[in-house]
């Protein structure tokens, strides 16, 4: 892969809070930088704020291009005008989270020390619940006391859980998709492997990269491959690819491909034009720290107790990443407590990818919900 010096320095619409953030990690921030979009019309008494928390890999641009891939929103099958989440009824809110690379505070951003350098792997370790609190600054500073509904999968669905955890007075409904109230062993796991494929690109340079010139561009490309391979199912791959030869010509040569492996080495190679592996490190870590009942001395249902949200769980059927019953535990956690909650599994063949995907049943059933709540909280 051609080394280029730093991803594009784009200048993203963003707030920054002088009196900076105390981290779990026990370390401040001086300052807080929050990057963000927005959809839709706030309404007169700022009630009709849906947040949208992003998953892993993808950011604030939630429903529009993308400045610096040009590609899509990465959810705009799901908001929009007339969309499952509405932006002719709802004010959506997107946010890059901290400790990201679209110009949130990050690896990415100048230490704190004033030497015009990237923090780089000096940034403090963030938890899933500094990426909310956060967010919490920025719902703030635009003047929202309540959230009408906070909605994301994936890592998205674990900051959903931190919110209505933290601030469960600010959050009337709450949808946690895909997700689990812990990051588990087996994805520990595989996240360890693309951060040590990071830390062996011999372009590393102990994370100082940026002062050669260069990118880890290899290691950050096999930590996506190796990824991309838990976002779908077997039966996703199999029915795109099978054992398909990249051309048609047989195994004539040791350079056939398969065409699975071709699309690897796309998802891969496209991904280092976009991420920084520093922060990649980061996020991973801090999925991997989440575990919201070891917050509450180990019982779950007590994260939730007394809480007023209304609750919306959705699971896929064929993902193996956040398998069903990590729904169901969260689901039986919030009935323990008495709480408003409603849970789906959605049958798909998708794997847990299948939330970014068209799954018309899960839009349905979102689409349902907000209205519901929206009824109830005399939004309509």
């Amino acid at each position: 892969m051609d080394q280029s010096p730093s991803l594009a320095e784009t200048q993203h619409q963003s707030v920054t809070f002088p009196g900076g953030l105390t981290l779990d990690c026990g370390r401040a921030l001086a300052t807080v930088t929050v990057a963000h979009r927005t959809y839709g019309t706030l309404n007169a008494d700022k009630s009709n704020a849906i947040l949208i928390c992003q998953p892993l890999t993808c950011d604030q641009y939630v429903a529009e291009p993308n400045p610096e891939t040009g590609k899509p929103g990465w959810w705009e099958l799901m908001v929009g005008p007339g969309k499952p989440v509405d932006t002719d009824r709802y004010f959506v809110i997107g946010t890059n989270v901290l400790g990201g690379c679209m110009g949130t505070t990050g690896p990415r951003s100048p230490h704190e020390d004033g030497s015009g350098q990237p923090w780089g792997t000096a940034f403090p370790q963030v938890t899933i619940q500094d990426m909310v609190r956060a967010q919490k600054l920025l719902i703030d500073h635009l003047g929202i006391t309540r959230l009408f509904a906070v909605v994301g999968g994936s890592m998205g669905g674990m900051q959903v859980l931190a919110w209505a955890a933290l601030y469960p007075a600010h959050v009337f409904a709450a949808v946690p998709v895909a997700t689990a109230s812990y990051h588990s062993a087996q994805n520990i796991a595989f996240h360890e492997i693309g951060r040590q494929a990071i830390a062996a690109d011999p372009y590393f340079y102990a994370g100082r990269y940026w002062s050669e010139g260069v990118r880890p561009e290899r290691g950050l490309a096999v930590a996506r491959m190796t990824a991309h391979i838990t976002y779908v199912s077997e039966e996703a791959l199999t029915r795109k690819f099978g054992r398909k030869l990249q051309n048609a010509e047989g195994l004539s040569a040791l350079g056939d491909q398969f065409a699975v492996e071709s699309y690897l080495q796309y998802q891969g190679s496209s991904f280092v034009q976009r991420f920084d592996a520093n922060a990649y490190l980061t996020i991973t870590r801090a999925m991997d720290l989440f575990d919201l009942a070891a917050d509450h001395a180990g019982v779950l249902s007590a994260a939730f107790r007394g809480t007023k949200t209304r609750f919306l769980l959705v699971s896929f059927s064929s993902d193996w990443l956040f398998p069903t019953a990590q729904s169901r535990a969260i689901a039986r956690a919030l009935n323990h407590v008495a709480a408003n909650v409603s849970f789906v599994e959605v049958q798909s063949d998708k794997g847990h990818d299948a939330f970014l995907l068209d799954e018309p049943d899960f839009h349905q059933t979102l689409r349902g919900f907000l209205a519901g709540c929206a009824e109830h909280a005399g939004l309509i």
